[in-house]
């Protein structure tokens, strides 16, 4: 999909070399670079593209050039980046959470005004990003999006389908925009929100930000306006030390925990570089607090809010617990090629990391299991060259997938193990249909550990896994998720788990007093260790009161017992609903999951409406209304509140719905790990025409000439008169003659004479 993308990208960028924009500005594509560096047509900021099915309303809308007419249709069509106008960026930091907000104007410079196209928006996000939001307003008609539940008792029929949208990748969200007259102004506001990533105390904000020159208005040049707002509320009074920034933010407001950045200035070109700040906590211990805040009027849930917050601090040298690791690695036939060859260097970068007191094993598994020892060795050097060199032995993808019987072996390799934490890696690709039977059991097992139960960190490769099973397992036994949606990304994501399963400071952490409250909801329902590189966040909702301080209990890396004291405050200045939504929808979702409950479904849906999150119980809508109309005095793109009646809305004149592509990953596919289908393939016919630009013949013409190849056909012909072969054979020479239209449309998109 992604290489589909580039493709359309490139060959819209060719079709605007149609585009006259008088003696001011000639604009052409950039120099043509090798394929393996197509890739920079993949959006580095937020990006809209005219959808051009239609070559021949490819013109300037202002100044017509009278170019010769380009027959045939582009499929895929092309995409032409849309020339931007203004942008503006806010980002507001709380915690582990930011929330980006972008606006910004573009033109449909591309398209005669006598026409119209859709138009494409791209948004790429960072690490666990979650689109919330998108609203557009052009020249006669507005757009917003909306989150409704899937059982909304609707009549789907009456709602339109959107042609394209959804992931790009796991981290570039798309929306089509329908029917947008040429030389239109869109007005449009996207949010979104994403994690900071944090190391050794260390914060990284890191947002896309990054324009490519063809996005730059054509014509004279003039200066254009850019300003990015950032907000940072670190929740606590401890001092926050900048460190870098890309831009030159001017600080204009500081107190304790929060700081206020500016960057406004005039450019002649746009940002080519993202965002980036990094921030560092002065504090070099363990540091931590509880937040409070009362449920808004609308809230679904009128119980208070809590969070609870550990730093791990700046100390570069406090002791880690000692490991006894066991990697459970997935080599089943559907992990053949880039997947499993990204698993292999994942795998050995974190067999670099062991200290030699820490104890280790492999075990690789497809429907059977292949041992790199009966028990756990040591992390000698000469140990991890035997493993290095087993695992490019052993590692050959093939067979089915049996995810219980490794993890049951990992979990009798671990069973003797007293002074160090336990950590059971799983790496797959695939869903199994026992999956609730082998949570069940390892909720068992972990249960007779006790406290020094192994830790199960997951890593989800792909969408055919069920990535909520994955997540259970981790979240009963303490562990971390990961998920690698892209096989370009397993690598990366293997380390950032090992790091932060492998660096725990502080174990079996509580906080006293939690039960005496009423109602007590905690997402994760059991702590999770604190690793010694990023922060641990712990949410929920309660009834009662707090007392106005207490205590959190761990043990420390060195087996000593570790307390600190938590000052309680209510917080009025952070949205705590907000912050936490994604982590409590997706421990609801795998709670409903395991436990096929239908009133937790419910429960994840309304807040996922509430808090605009996606989830697996919820589909975005794309709400149209026309301007001047009745229908719109009532619907704005402004007006429209959480609760909607989606069902008046479809049946009202003035107002229109799009059913967007779904945004959750599912629950796994059986059928495509069954049938060992890789990660990311896309399933179905595909044909070299599909490459072309300009199809030559019609869809009739197409089923024909497919009808032609096969072997049936064939013989018809041998059996066929001397008559009738010539009228067939004239016949699929004037079908010949429409191949013509690739050419002339590729002259015309190149520019080359002929």
């Amino acid at each position: 999909m992604a290489e589909e993308f580039v493709k359309s990208v490139d060959d819209g960028l060719k079709l605007s070399k149609r585009i006259y924009f008088g003696k001011d500005r000639a604009v052409s594509p950039p120099t043509q670079v090798a394929m393996e560096k197509a890739s920079q047509y993949l959006p580095t900021a937020p990006m809209v593209y005219a959808v051009i099915f239609d070559p021949s309303i490819v013109d300037n809308p202002d100044i017509p050039s009278y170019q010769p007419h380009v027959h045939g249709r582009c499929d895929p069509p092309a995409l032409i980046p849309l020339q931007m106008n203004d942008i503006v960026l806010e980002a507001e930091c709380y915690l582990d959470t930011v929330f980006v907000t972008v606006s910004g104007s573009w033109r449909v410079h591309c398209v005669m005004g006598s026409r119209s196209c859709d138009c494409l928006l791209a948004i790429p996000m960072s690490e666990q990003g979650s689109i919330l939001g998108v609203e557009v307003d052009v020249a006669r008609k507005s757009y917003c999006t909306r989150l409704v539940a899937i059982d909304e008792k609707i009549d789907m029929e009456k709602l339109a389908k959107a042609r394209d949208g959804g992931f790009l990748k796991s981290l570039i969200f798309t929306m089509t925009i329908p029917e947008i007259d040429g030389g239109s102004n869109l007005s449009i506001k996207v949010r979104w929100s994403q994690k900071i990533f944090s190391n050794g105390g260390q914060f990284s904000l890191d947002i896309p930000f990054s324009f490519p020159e063809y996005v730059t208005p054509a014509g004279k040049i003039i200066s254009k306006r850019e300003k990015i707002w950032l907000n940072l509320n670190y929740g606590t009074a401890t001092e926050v030390l900048c460190k870098e920034t890309s831009h030159p933010l001017k600080e204009i407001r500081r107190q304790a925990g929060k700081l206020c950045f500016l960057y406004e200035a005039d450019v002649l070109t746009w940002s080519k570089i993202d965002l980036n700040f990094s921030y560092m906590v002065t504090s070099s211990k363990i540091s931590g607090g509880l937040l409070l805040q009362s449920p808004s009027v609308h809230d679904i849930d009128q119980k208070e809010m809590f969070c609870f917050y550990l730093f791990p601090g700046n100390h570069q040298h406090r002791k880690a617990f000692k490991k006894g690791v066991v990697f459970v690695v997935d080599i089943s036939g559907s992990m053949k090629g880039s997947p499993l060859e990204n698993v292999k260097n994942g795998l050995c970068a974190a067999l670099s990391k062991l200290d030699p007191e820490d104890s280790f094993n492999i075990i690789a598994f497809n429907g059977e299991t292949f041992l790199f020892s009966s028990s756990l060795e040591l992390a000698t050097k000469e140990k991890l060259e035997n493993a290095s060199q087993w695992i490019s032995i052993n590692f050959i993808a093939g067979g089915g997938t049996n995810i219980l019987l490794p993890l049951n072996q990992a979990m009798e390799m671990l069973s003797n193990t007293c002074d160090s934490i336990p950590l059971i890696f799983l790496i797959t690709d695939g869903s199994v249909e026992d999956e609730r039977q082998i949570c069940e059991v390892m909720k068992s097992n972990l249960k007779k550990r006790g406290s020094m139960a192994p830790r199960i960190s997951s890593l989800g490769i792909g969408l055919y896994c069920n990535h909520y099973f994955l997540q259970m397992l981790a979240l009963i036994s303490r562990g971390h998720y990961a998920a690698a949606y892209d096989a370009d990304s397993i690598d990366l994501h293997m380390r950032r788990l090992f790091t932060a399963a492998s660096s725990t400071i502080l174990a079996n952490i509580t906080i006293d007093t939690l039960e005496c409250l009423d109602a007590l909801e905690v997402y994760p329902f059991h702590i999770p260790d604190l690793p010694s590189g990023s922060p641990l966040i712990v949410s929920g909702r309660y009834q009662g009161n707090f007392p106005d301080s207490l205590k959190a209990k761990g043990m420390l890396g060195d087996m000593k017992n570790f307390v600190i004291d938590l000052k309680v405050q209510k917080v009025e200045d952070i949205p705590l609903d907000q912050v936490v939504a994604k982590q409590q929808i997706d421990v609801l979702t795998a709670q409903a999951w395991l436990l096929e409950d239908k009133a937790i479904e419910e429960k994840v849906a309304k807040m996922s409406i509430q808090t605009s999150v996606p989830s697996e119980y919820t589909r975005l809508v794309l709400l149209q209304a026309d301007k001047g109309k009745q229908a719109s005095e009532s619907f704005g793109i402004q007006e429209v509140s959480n609760k909607i009646d989606l069902q008046s809305l479809v049946d009202s004149k003035g107002c229109k719905a799009i059913l967007l592509p779904s945004l959750g990953v599912g629950f796994g596919n059986l059928n495509a790990t069954v049938e060992n289908i890789r990660p990311g393939s896309v399933e179905g016919y595909s044909s070299e025409s599909a490459d072309i630009m300009i199809k030559a013949a019609s869809n009739c013409c197409g089923r024909l000439a497919d009808c032609c190849c096969c072997m049936c056909c064939i013989k018809v012909c041998s059996r066929m008169n001397d008559q009738c072969f010539v009228v067939l054979t004239q016949f699929c020479t004037s079908l010949a003659c429409f191949g013509c239209f690739s050419c002339c449309s590729d002259i015309c998109c190149s520019g080359t004479d002929g």
